[in-house]
């Protein structure tokens, strides 16, 4: 399926929104790749960790607004 030639230059307001974002912040995506990598990227644990952990948790009640 072919698109016209006023189909194919179509840009949305949000496409054009972000772009002229992109053109005001150029380091916007590496401030976003930080800031991904600070809340999300974690170094994974080691096993002597994760068994202190594991063991330092308090175990819930199964029924917790129960005081019987």
């Amino acid at each position: 399926m072919k698109l016209s030639k006023q189909q194919q230059g179509y840009q949305s307001e949000l496409t054009q929104f972000l772009s002229t974002l992109k053109q005001q912040n150029p380091n916007l995506e590496a401030s976003q790749r930080e800031g991904r990598a600070r809340l999300w990227d974690q170094p994974a644990l080691d096993l002597d960790t994760q068994d202190r952990v594991n063991a330092s948790r308090v175990r819930q009640k199964p029924y917790v607004y129960q005081n019987t």
